[in-house]
Formats: C-alpha cells, structure tokens, sequence
C-alpha cells in the first residue's frame, strides 16, 4: 500500500546538488487502474496502483492507493514506451532526508512540464500522513489535487495551471 502527500514547492532547498539524484522518465499504458513503466537511472519497472479495497473517505488528507512493482528489461521498457502514445514525463528526483526517518522526494519536471516542482513524501500509516508537518519549503499540498497527478501530467502539453 502507498500511502503520500503531494506539495508543491515554495522554494528549492539551499545545496540541491549534494543529495541523491535520480533522472526519472515515465509513461503511462492505463489511467484507471493505473498501469506505469519507469527508468530510473538504469533501473526499469511495471507499476500497477489500484484504489480496489481501500474505501472512501472525505476526510482523507494523503492519497492511498494499492501499488505492486514489477521489474523490467530496458527491451521490455522499450517495448511498452511505444504504446504511451507519447505520453511521457521527464524529471529529475532529488531525495532529501526529513526528520523521523522521512525523505521527501523532490520533483523537477523538465520538457513540456518545464517550471513544475512537485514534492512527496510517503507514509507508514495514514496517521502518520495526517500528522505531518511539511518544512517552510514546501507549498501548497496537492495531494488530492488529481491535476497534479503524473498520469494526468503525462497527458497535458504544458504547465499551466
């Protein structure tokens, strides 16, 4: 289970370059559920993230989701970029330790998301979440803001909202 809230970024912490770097690309084969390919670095994955058995709740503040992983040859990543019908996101992630054992993983977009600085954390339990308090350098939490989404960024030509 995935539980994690989503902010944007107020401003980019001081010594960006002094924390682990990864350069994400990701595409989309299915939104609901949602089926995803990623390379991170060199690494290549088939992610399935489903809402099934986890119920409504309108006082939910982080979005929980069931997510299972599933290794991929750069072949078969290639294989399935194909059928994104283009719809890919390019980012760097930055990941920066938070106190009680957190990272926030700091998002920024590059190509037609160019400007877009997204920041998540993930969670034990969704008390956890709830109980977060977010650094001075996170903004506005989006975390239930579908707009801000990968699935639905990979299909917008720009950011601009």
């Amino acid at each position: 289970m995935e539980i994690e809230r989503k902010f944007l970024v107020k401003q980019l912490p001081d010594q960006l370059e002094q924390y682990q770097c990864k350069i994400i690309e990701q595409g989309y084969l299915s939104h609901n559920p949602t089926l995803r390919i990623r390379k991170s670095n060199e690494n290549y994955l088939l992610t399935y993230k489903s809402k099934f058995g986890i119920g409504q709740d309108e006082n939910r503040t982080a979005k929980v989701e069931n997510e299972v992983e599933v290794p991929l040859n750069e072949e078969s990543f290639l294989h399935l970029k194909a059928k994104t019908d283009n719809h890919m996101i390019v980012k760097k992630r930055y990941l920066i330790p938070l106190e009680e054992g957190l990272t926030a993983e700091l998002d920024i977009f590059k190509e037609q998301l160019e400007g877009l600085r997204l920041v998540e954390v993930e969670f034990a339990s969704e008390e956890a979440a709830n109980r977060f308090v977010p650094p001075v350098w996170f903004g506005k939490d989006v975390s239930l803001d579908r707009r801000y989404t990968n699935g639905y960024l990979s299909t917008v030509d720009s950011y601009n909202f």
